[in-house]
């Protein structure tokens, strides 16, 4: 099957998964279903063309090892849904997107250029071993994460942000 050739039946099934993947972790899909499925097509397309589900709205380079952060859903997800209401294709949405109560604005590309990627990847390989980022504990069920501010819900529990505190 060429590209081109994504079935609406496909594309209605891998949207009802990722739906329902959101929904359970806490998070949205974009509420316009036109607009959402035609980007599921394209996460079709890079999964036909790259062997994984590359972000719709970034150039690829078709190595999964230099393409890990914009797998979707990439690692800029969450900060973009954070400061600007929906990640950088707007697959996905914040709580108040959703419900209507804000729009998404235009998002900058917080994914940096691939010299910086390259250099950043070096670094990492040559830092003492220790985090970066701050480590949130939800204090409900205990769940633990990485990264600058805690996540809207939790994964785990489905507690809201404010149940988190900084663990380290």
């Amino acid at each position: 099957m060429k590209e081109q050739e994504v079935g609406v039946a496909e594309i209605d099934r891998l949207h009802e998964r990722l739906f329902r993947e959101a929904e359970a972790a806490g998070y949205h899909l974009n509420p316009d279903v036109e607009f959402t499925k035609g980007l599921i097509k394209s996460l079709i397309i890079n999964e036909r063309r790259y062997g994984y589900r590359a972000c719709p709205c970034r150039l690829a380079s078709g190595k999964k090892q230099d393409d890990r952060d914009i797998i979707c859903p990439c690692d800029y997800r969450d900060p973009d849904l954070d400061e600007y209401g929906a990640c950088y294709c707007a697959l996905y949405v914040s709580d108040a997107v959703w419900k209507g109560e804000k729009k998404a604005g235009s998002i900058p590309e917080r994914r940096p250029p691939p010299a910086a990627r390259k250099r950043e990847t070096q670094e990492k390989g040559r830092r003492a071993p220790g985090l970066s980022l701050p480590v949130w504990r939800c204090g409900v069920c205990g769940y633990l994460c990485a990264r600058e501010q805690p996540p809207e819900v939790c994964p785990i529990c489905k507690a809201k942000k404010d149940r988190f505190e900084r663990f380290m």
